[in-house]
């Protein structure tokens, strides 16, 4: 969460006094907050359509619903993201089957392939930290096995790759508000897409009630049994003022995270590589390692000076901590689990907690440290200065075989 202040508590409270919560109105004329957010939301990822969702997890889930994909399909994730990006494609039926990441911590476009099978219908990039995946190769593979892309921009609020936003370069895209992302009323989420086929259908899935609403006379398509993923319009509300602030905020991040890396480079500090610097929201500023053991010596070094994560450590994010996944653990029912589907009985489902060895020692060389866009001069000085000492202390210690 960057900010809620006074704009966002006038926002929820201008619906509260409307005495109308509900995400739809009764008169066309007259659009809900909620309505306006997905115009907005649209207009500023550059898509033709935008749906707000209760959270992250129910756009990757509309999302899937929406390109069609169930039982008998995978869909190949990231082995570093937040778990809902994985149990997501398990909600709709089909298979996670997880891909290494590289030295950026984003899915790898030369592991992709790796594990194409007959049954892969689409592939999730994840846009972890503010950071935009290498999304030329990734289309470019895509495109020649006739995948779906679906980007998981949920950690990447309003940010770009190569001038285009994120959301807005895959068939979908997917967003989350709750109170730990960039832009936050709480909870909540959006979906992006060009394609009016599945837009119709992530709104009938987001909608358990679509079939009587006065928009079911536009879905070209026969409605379906849904679910229920609407948004509060107190909560459409709260968007639309974080929506507004949103480009200064990332302005703010991006110019301390560029000085921070040039201030750093220049003492010799090896930064995380980027796929585009000018579109990464400048959330975190990430910082590599030869050797676990500098990663540990130089974490010891910065505690209690300079607050630190290293990615290896973040648990939920990590694939070999997904036991419910692992363990082909999967809803209330075992005749609903997906991983009991006959449809799936040829999917790629053997799972390991050290299947993805690469990504586990990646993970645990690296140091991410957060950037807030009201950094004074003097903190980011000061940070800078910590992490150059303890890195290149850490490093100059580490014996070559730790």
């Amino acid at each position: 969460m960057i900010h809620v202040g006074e704009a966002e508590a006038e926002a929820a409270a201008r619906v509260i006094r409307s005495e109308h919560l509900f995400r739809y109105s009764s008169d066309p004329e007259n659009p809900t907050e909620t309505d306006l957010f997905e115009r907005e939301w649209a207009d500023l990822v550059g898509t033709k359509h935008a749906l707000a969702v209760t959270s992250g997890t129910a756009a990757l889930i509309c999302a899937l619903a929406g390109l069609g994909i169930g039982p008998g399909d995978e869909v190949i994730v990231p082995a570093y993201t937040f778990m809902a990006t994985a149990t997501s494609v398990l909600a709709c039926g089909a298979i996670p089957v997880v891909a290494d990441v590289n030295e950026t911590l984003l899915l790898d476009p030369n592991d992709i392939e790796r594990h194409i099978s007959s049954r892969t219908k689409a592939v999730i990039p994840v846009h972890m930290f503010g950071m935009p995946c290498d999304m030329d190769p990734i289309m470019d593979v895509a495109k020649k096995h006739g995948l779906h892309v679906i980007e998981d921009a949920c950690q990447m609020d309003a940010g770009s790759y190569k001038g285009r936003r994120v959301g807005s370069i895959g068939d979908v895209g997917c967003f989350s508000f709750n109170q730990f992302k960039i832009m936050t009323c709480g909870e909540g989420g959006a979906l992006t897409t060009d394609r009016t086929d599945v837009y119709d259908r992530a709104l009938v899935m987001h909608d358990s009630g679509i079939t009587f609403r006065p928009t079911a006379e536009k879905i070209a398509m026969p409605t379906f049994v849904g679910l229920n993923f609407r948004l509060s319009d107190i909560l459409g509300a709260v968007l639309r003022v974080q929506l507004s602030q949103v480009d200064d905020w990332l302005s703010r991040m991006r110019s301390i995270k560029a000085d921070m890396i040039q201030r750093l480079k220049e003492r010799g500090v090896g930064i995380l590589p980027s796929n585009d610097l000018d579109g990464d929201c400048g959330l975190m500023l990430g910082v590599q390692f030869e050797s676990e053991g500098a990663t540990l010596r130089c974490m010891e070094m910065l505690k209690g000076n300079v607050g630190y994560m290293r990615p290896f450590d973040t648990g939920r994010h990590v694939y070999a901590n997904w036991d419910p996944i692992l363990e082909h653990r999967v809803n209330h029912t075992e005749e609903m689990n997906p991983f009991r589907h006959p449809a799936n009985s040829e999917c790629q489902m053997d799972y390991s907690k050290d299947m993805r060895p690469r990504t586990l020692d990646i993970l645990k060389r690296a140091l991410l440290f957060g950037i807030d866009p009201f950094m004074a001069e003097e903190e980011v000085s000061r940070v800078v200065d910590a992490v150059s000492e303890a890195v290149t202390s850490a490093s100059r210690e580490a014996s070559p075989a730790s």
